[in-house]
């Protein structure tokens, strides 16, 4: 779980990536994209600041890495077809929030670890970008970051904790709080806007 939570917190944050210049998307630039969203985590950790303050930090990360779009519409499910578009910009924008504080607030715990990108490979449309990430007192561990740029900049948008997957987690989360509302997505709004 320990890993788990570490990971995920680099995932989500990450899962909203980091704007890149126009270029086609290979190799190089995915695998510096996540190298650049790793370090700016690093930093944040390392300030010194309160974890309150870390949170506006992490949620900017979020919004540079990630293809927040793609990922709060996926995080939405099919319940994003009854949704109307406000609805749907309120829910990307309280989602944000949610996912900063969520994974941020576990960051304290981790820091003196790193994460090593350790090789490169197209999938499809995307890259896969694997990692290894070292924590002080475990055993090191992989996670696999998704980077394409199907919204015109090269962003990530999933990844991988030794087989869990971020997007189908938070899929997960957000239908149970859908669900404890009766189906009420402005209720699911404002619960995930209490939860920041």
């Amino acid at each position: 779980m320990l890993r788990r939570k570490f990971l995920a917190s680099l995932g989500a944050i990450g899962a909203s990536c980091a704007a890149l210049p126009a270029f086609a998307l290979n190799e190089s630039s995915a695998s510096n994209l996540i190298t650049r969203l790793v370090t700016d985590i690093n930093k944040v950790i390392a300030s010194g600041k309160s974890e309150r303050s870390m949170y506006g930090d992490f949620e900017r990360i979020f919004q540079r890495y990630s293809d927040t779009s793609y990922i709060a519409a996926y995080a939405m499910g099919v319940d994003a077809r009854r949704a109307s578009s406000a609805q749907k910009r309120a829910f990307s924008d309280a989602f944000q929030g949610y996912i900063a504080k969520k994974y941020g607030s576990r960051f304290r715990e981790f820091i003196g670890g790193r994460l090593e990108v350790t090789g490169v490979k197209k999938v499809k449309k995307w890259y896969e970008v694997s990692c290894v990430a070292y924590l002080r007192g475990q055993s090191p561990f992989e996670v696999t970051f998704h980077v394409s740029n199907r919204s015109g900049k090269d962003l990530f948008f999933n990844m991988f904790i030794e087989g869990v997957n971020l997007l189908l987690t938070e899929r997960t989360e957000i239908g149970a709080i859908i669900d404890r509302n009766g189906g009420d997505i402005d209720k699911m709004i404002a619960d995930l806007r209490a939860m920041t």
